[in-house]
């Protein structure tokens, strides 16, 4: 596959990556409580089961009264359901002392097994760095690149891995200022330490360094005497052919709602209808609404026990909104609790005791109306969040429930019809397909309108335009640009950092109206690769959490629908998730398991090759705008350079379709020269910033789209070469070079090579191509295969033909 419109035959740059770059002591408690003990706190009772222990109080006087006491606690503090959370170091008497005074003393944090791990890991952690002190390391460049950002500010970005992987191992970076300058001359400094998951990856600036002059080498030094001194390369510039003075862009002059959006494409639809369409998708979303609620009481502290709520059973825009509740007072004693209905409005007569007080409970007041078959039709009560309820609640006038939804009568409250426009000449499944999808996550408003702005383009530029008649009339694509249209309109509307869809999965401990911003599903963590219910880090089971997976994998139709698309279009071979901020361009894998950081499968290294070609041309063209660079530091595999993101759409994709799919996070930090740092944009700028956020990263999706057609045209045979890199009377060392992104398989033993025999792999992560060692004068057998599918040569793996690439590779002293 060629890695660019215009291609150049350069072997030796291609699959060799460009250079870049005390703890106190606390013992087990015994629990003395009639819970099960756990079989890891059962087994001690060092310094007296001695432990640190978490205690819920319902107030700050609860916590004056444990300092009166002379609880040791520790200077930690933190709001709770039912008060506030406490740690105290406690002994298994002390802590049943506090329970007989009342005080809710609850499960450990930490205990002498944790002590005794955290004194092992540290006497293996001095035992290691001792052993690294002993000898110098080696440090291995992984890239050291310059490039220019907005304003033709210059910048610098180094990446070095040491052999030493302990915290004391300092690396400096040292400089020039260009050809023929002295190192150093361009300035230094100190590297910062790089790990994730708790394992070290390699020492990188936190930001790239602001530079004036360009510079050609860099020396990287480390406290442990290792030295390095590499090249510096220019990252990113390519050469673009410029549009043609009939192109048209710049479509968008404001945000848009998920209805405008979803109005807009097919609008496009209708006015191109020869080279597009709309594809309805079949799973329709629960839609932009809500059930309507009420509260009764606060919900704070002690009167959590005299608080309820109420939701109806029809969605408020479906009648919920009309239901009302009171809570009567009877002018009586000695009165009844008791439930009456007229039409849609509820009244509960409250209980009185003989004096005329009130004495109904939030729990009797809920099962009163859960009880009454009139009420129970209109609506279903429950204490809050799962508080007894024994509380007496207090009288309140006719309540009008509401689903509390602001958006204009524009935005329907029925499930959502997602659509994706289809743009091709011919979209009969013969062309190369490019699912371009945005807005996954609600709050990302710069993302919808970045993929409008590319449907626009490829639209209204096809009939005077050649480039993009080019595109239109050579692949299949399919636009989406909103991938959580409830979602994105309830950010809009009324609670502008939603993330997820709408639809609640929370059981009634968490339905309250105070959680109605905590509701929802993380599309981009409920897909069936890597998730968290395969053990993957970075999603979670709790409902209010804005990584919470859902109840199973694809239980969204938001996410079925994506699944169905590339189901039912087998042709789509590409895909890119729009999402912001941050300003990333990664691709699979995107998810790890914490343990062992143990990622899923990495793609193989003419795959991953062919991602960072593609990078150069895909970023240049983001540059291209206004000039904004993509940090190499943030380019690469999304486990590499941002997170683990379990059950994510990409790996979805990749791993079940084989669909070479990236991640654009659009908004990079801008630098600002006066007051010498970087500035985040965040998920919903000025629209004046989001205006050429959009603009750059259509730039970008047009990349994709030219990358996708080269490869959709591409029937060159890729040229491979055996790289001899080391040599002694023992052994020699060699690799394989490729003018394209291609795989190289390969043998040593004297057998023909085919599509079982070993396959070039890559060095490490971000180090460049495997460095293979023999013992012996070798003959060895290979041949390449692109990404496309072109074999070298014409060979045929599977067949009995001789015509692979031999070389011998000679050990001196060595027959």
């Amino acid at each position: 596959m060629r890695s660019s419109p215009r291609r150049t035959r350069r072997y030796a740059a291609v699959l060799a990556l460009p250079l870049a770059l005390t703890l106190n002591a606390l013992p087990v408690l015994a629990d003395p409580s009639p819970q099960p003990v756990p079989p890891d706190r059962a087994s001690s009772t060092a310094q007296d089961g001695v432990a640190l222990l978490r205690v819920v109080v319902p107030d700050q006087a609860a916590v004056d009264r444990l300092v009166a006491l002379g609880v040791d606690l520790a200077e930690y503090t933190k709001p709770v359901d039912g008060g506030i959370e406490v740690h105290a170091v406690l002994s298994p008497g002390e802590a049943q002392g506090l329970r007989d005074q009342g005080f809710d003393v609850r499960d450990a944090i930490s205990d002498q097994g944790d002590y005794a791990a955290n004194i092992a890991e540290r006497r293996q952690a001095l035992a290691s760095a001792a052993a690294d002190a002993a000898e110098t390391d080696t440090l291995t460049p992984l890239r050291a690149e310059w490039f220019t950002s907005l304003d033709d500010q210059r910048f610098l970005s180094v990446e070095v891995k040491s052999s030493a992987t302990d915290a004391q191992t300092v690396l400096t970076a040292a400089w020039d200022s260009g050809p023929g300058t002295a190192p150093g001359s361009g300035g230094t400094a100190t590297m910062s330490r790089f790990t994730d998951a708790g394992q070290y990856m390699y020492h990188r600036f936190s930001a790239p360094i602001p530079v004036t002059q360009a510079p050609t080498k860099v020396t990287v030094t480390s406290s442990r005497g290792g030295s390095v001194t590499v090249p510096v390369t220019k990252w990113l510039g390519e050469k673009r052919k410029p549009p043609s003075r009939h192109y048209v862009s710049d479509f968008i002059d404001h945000y848009m709602d998920p209805t405008e959006v979803t109005g807009r494409i097919t609008a496009l639809a209708g006015q191109f209808p020869k080279v597009a369409e709309i594809v309805d998708l079949p799973y329709k979303t629960n839609g932009y609404r809500r059930a309507a609620q009420a509260q009764f009481g606060t919900g704070t502290g002690a009167a959590a026990a005299s608080t309820f709520y109420v939701s109806s059973r029809a969605y408020g825009s479906e009648g919920g909104n009309d239901v009302s509740l009171a809570l009567v007072k009877p002018g009586a004693a000695g009165t009844p609790l008791s439930v009456a209905v007229t039409g849609k409005n509820v009244a509960v007569t409250l209980a009185t005791d003989a004096s005329g007080a009130i004495g109904s409970t939030a729990a009797q007041v809920v099962a009163a109306l859960n009880g009454d078959a009139a009420a129970s039709a209109l609506l279903t009560a429950a204490t809050y969040r799962g508080n007894a309820g024994n509380g007496v609640v207090a009288e309140a006038p006719a309540t009008r429930l509401t689903d509390g939804l602001l958006a204009p009568t524009t935005v329907s409250r029925q499930p959502f019809q997602m659509k994706a426009l289809r743009i091709g000449k011919h979209r009969d499944g013969s062309k190369v397909g490019v699912f371009l999808y945005c807005q996954e996550h609600a709050r990302e408003w710069v993302t919808p309108v970045t993929c409008v702005e590319t449907a626009e383009r490829l639209l209204r530029n096809y009939a005077q335009d050649a480039a993009t008649r080019k595109i239109v009339d050579n692949l299949d694509i399919f636009v989406m640009p909103t991938a959580n249209p409830d979602g994105g309109h309830y950010s809009m509307y009324d609670y502008n950092m939603q993330r997820r869809n709408m639809t609640n999965h929370c059981p009634v401990t968490n339905g309250d109206p105070g959680r109605r911003n905590s509701w929802g599903v993380d599309l981009n963590r409920n897909f069936t690769v890597g998730s968290v219910f395969d053990g993957y880090n970075g999603a979670t089971t709790t409902c209010t959490n804005d990584t919470f997976a859902g109840p199973s994998e694809l239980s969204e139709p938001e996410t079925r629908n994506q699944v169905w698309l590339v189901d039912t279009f087998p042709n789509i071979r590409f895909a890119m998730n729009t999402h912001s901020y941050g300003g990333y361009f990664m691709w699979p894998p995107g998810a790890y398991k914490t343990a062992g950081r143990e990622t899923l499968p990495r793609a193989d290294f003419g795959t991953e090759s062919f991602f960072w070609n593609a990078s150069s041309h895909i970023l240049s063209a983001v540059q291209g705008w206004r000039g904004t660079a993509i940090w190499p530091g943030r380019t690469g595999p999304v486990v590499d350079v941002l997170y683990s993101a379990a059950g994510n759409s990409a790996d979805e994709h990749w791993y079940n379709r084989g669909i070479i799919g990236w991640d654009f996070e659009v908004g990079a930090d801008v630098y600002d020269q006066a007051a010498k740092q970087y500035r985040a944009v965040g998920f919903q700028p000025p629209f004046e910033e989001g205006h050429e956020e959009a603009m750059e990263f259509s730039n970008g999706q047009i990349a994709i789209l030219e990358v996708a057609r080269e490869y959709g045209e591409d029937t060159h045979k890729p040229d491979s070469r055996l790289k001899e890199l080391a040599k002694d009377d023992t052994s020699a060392t060699f690799t394989f070079t490729t003018d394209e992104p291609a795989n190289v398989y390969y043998t040593i033993d004297g057998s023909r090579p085919t599509l079982s025999s070993p396959k070039l792999a890559a060095a490490g992560m971000r180090e460049g191509a495997q460095r293979i060692t023999v013992n012996q004068t070798t003959e060895v057998h290979w041949f390449a295969v692109d990404i496309a599918g072109n074999v070298e040569k014409n060979y045929k793996p599977d067949g009995n033909g001789d015509n692979y690439n031999k070389e011998t590779v000679k050990v001196r002293g060595r027959r």
